[in-house]
This record gives structure tokens, sequence and C-alpha cells, in this order.
């Protein structure tokens, strides 16, 4: 028998009204909106009534997203459905990170809120946007990025796609240089150059803030972005180093699958991640997570393993 890997969604999946049906259909799920709400006022609103908008700004995505995250991994626990390994796309490492035991739902928010306001900052000084490069290899890209000043390949998400961060005023030329090698930059939804030395000073003073936070040892293996391997030891220094280095994503998954993973359950909006999953490999099993019909099917595929 296989194991199940829960991955937590990143920043771009976020829309108005997500996480509604899991408030009305679990409790436990109802529970953890309505903690978070006591900790930022207005969390649960955001995510169920908020414009996209609201949503896009940093500082309100990153809380919002780890709402959702944590109360479809509660509407999961309340089946009896849990994960045997855990990883998050970006900000998705913090809401894995709490998932795993290593931070409660209070720290584990608290740092996804003081996350998000530190890359919105950068954000802001540093104008930059990031965009998804599809079917070039990952060489390719960085030999495309090396052309620029300022343009970094930031996400390795799965075979022919990369993510790279810029300035904004880079997005044409890049876009064409792109386009010349071969390939196609689809622009994110994202207001920053998330992984990139753009958001070197959040990284820095998120580094201060972690030194300050209780952390324990995850009571499941728990995937670094920055390594693409289980973390071992304190994780303090790859957790702030994260924000400003590349997601290994499909090192992540292939090491999740190589230890035994044959099912992914995305937790949060969107299936960005299953998509990505199935491209780095067609053998594995992989369920979005953020409806009702999501988790009447996980529990009828998926709870019998």
């Amino acid at each position: 028998m296989g194991k199940i890997a829960f991955v937590f969604a990143g920043q771009g999946a976020q829309y108005p009204g997500m996480g509604r049906e899991l408030a009305q259909c679990s409790q436990g799920a109802k529970a953890v909106f309505a903690k978070l709400d006591a900790l930022r006022p207005g969390t649960s609103d955001q995510c169920f009534s908020g414009s996209d908008e609201d949503l896009k700004n940093t500082a309100n995505t990153q809380p919002c997203m780890f709402a959702v995250e944590l109360a479809a991994a509660a509407a999961l626990a309340e089946k009896g459905i849990k994960a045997d390994m855990t990883a998050g796309f970006s900000l998705g490492e913090l809401a894995a990170l709490t998932y795993s035991g290593a931070a409660d739902l209070e720290t584990g928010f608290h740092l996804v809120c003081r996350r998000g306001e530190l890359m919105a900052r950068e954000a802001e000084a540093n104008p930059s946007t990031m965009a998804a490069v599809l079917k070039l290899t990952n060489q390719q890209v960085e030999t495309v990025c090396g052309q620029f000043e300022e343009v970094y390949p930031v996400n390795y998400n799965c075979p022919g796609q990369v993510s790279v961060a810029f300035r904004k005023e880079s997005l044409k030329p890049f876009s064409a240089a792109v386009k010349e090698a071969g390939g196609r930059a689809l622009p994110l939804k994202v207001q920053g150059g998330f992984h990139s030395p753009f958001m070197a000073k959040a990284a820095e003073d998120f580094a201060k803030i972690l030194a300050e936070t209780d952390l324990q040892a995850p009571a499941i293996p728990l995937y670094s972005n920055c390594t693409g391997e289980v973390y071992a030891g304190d994780p303090r220094g790859l957790l702030a180093r994260q924000i400003s280095s590349p997601v290994r994503w499909e090192t992540i998954v292939r090491n999740m699958i190589a230890a035994g993973a044959d099912t992914f359950i995305e937790l949060g909006p969107g299936r960005t991640l299953c998509g990505l999953i199935e491209k780095i490999d067609k053998t594995v099993r992989t369920f979005p997570m953020e409806t009702r019909a999501d988790l009447d099917k996980i529990w009828e595929e998926v709870a019998g393993c």
C-alpha cells in the first residue's frame, strides 16, 4: 500500500469565495476559520466575500490561503484521512509546517501573516512580477535569464515549466527572448518577484521573527522548498532562505514518490499542484481538496488506502 502526501497550494491560486463551502460542510473547517478570525479579524470574510483585488494583495493572500488550506486539512481529519508526509509550495510551506506539527495553528498563522506583510513590503519597494516559462528545459530558461539583468529562474515546477522573477519593465523583452528560444512566457497572478533577490530584505527580517519563534520537530516528514529534501534539524534557516531562494518543486515531488507516496492531495484553492505532479509522474494519483465534492471523492477513493 502506497503513502499519502498532502501538498499545500501556493500564491496565485486564490479566488473570491474560496473556502466558503468547506466552512459550510465541515465543523472542523468552520472551527479553523473561527480561530483564525479571532487572531486576524475578517480573515474568513476576505476568503468568502473579498474581491479579486483584495485577495491579490500579498498581505491578504497569504493568511487567507493558509486559512483555507488548514481548514481543508481539518475537514479531511474529520474523515480520518491523514498524510504520511507533507510539503507546500512557497507560502504553502507554512501550512505544511503547521500540519506536520512543527508549529501549532496560532504560531503558523502568525508566521504566515508576518511573511505576507514582509513580502508585500518588498514587492512595493522593488516593483517586480513573475511569469511561467513553458516548453523550454531548465537549462534553456537559465540561459535566457542570463541575457538580462535582474531576471531570475525561481520556481522549478515540472519538466518544461520554470517560473521566472524580474522587474516589471523586463516582461516584454524577456517574453520576446523566450519566444525566440522556442518557449512561451505566461504572466502570473502575483504582485512581486518572489523567491528571488528582490525579497532579500524580507528573508532577513523573517529570520529575526523565526529566531523568536518556538518550533517543534515535525511529526511526519516535511520537505523543504530550498533543498527538495526532508527537513533535518532546526528548520528556521531554510524557512527564512525560502523567501528569496528558488522552489525545487519537481525535486520535492520526485523525492516524495521515491519515499513511497502514490497519492497526492492538494489542499487549498485550485489544482495547480495536481497538474504539476501529473506532469512529473503520470503513475501517481492526484486529488484537489477544497469543496464538498472534493471531500466526498477523496473519502470514496482514498479512505481505504
